[in-house]
């Protein structure tokens, strides 16, 4: 079930990270492309760079680890770097 207090907490911590989508800013988007590149790569960073508190485990040793959400589901093998990402061979595909 996904509850309307999780998509608010979302749409907050966006608007807090991404000045382009705050309330009341003068760093806003002259065109769209500007803000779709904007938030494609801070997705991108939250999803496969960020460690989230709310995803921990403990490793073999015992100590508390931080996963990202894409190593959590098994998309990744590890927590990525931004060069990583940046770096990251992509393909742009058309989207319907």
């Amino acid at each position: 079930m996904i509850s309307t207090s999780y998509i608010e907490r979302q749409n907050l911590t966006c608007r807090q990270d991404n000045n382009r989508i705050s309330r009341k800013t003068i760093g806003f988007s002259k065109e769209t492309k500007e803000l779709d590149n904007q938030m494609t790569l801070y997705f991108a960073h939250f999803n496969y760079c960020r460690k989230h508190r709310a995803l921990k485990y403990r490793n073999e040793m015992g100590i508390t680890k931080f996963n990202s959400p894409a190593k959590q589901a098994g998309l990744i093998d590890h927590v990525w770097s931004l060069q990583e990402l940046l770096t990251f061979p992509y393909y742009i595909t058309q989207a319907y």
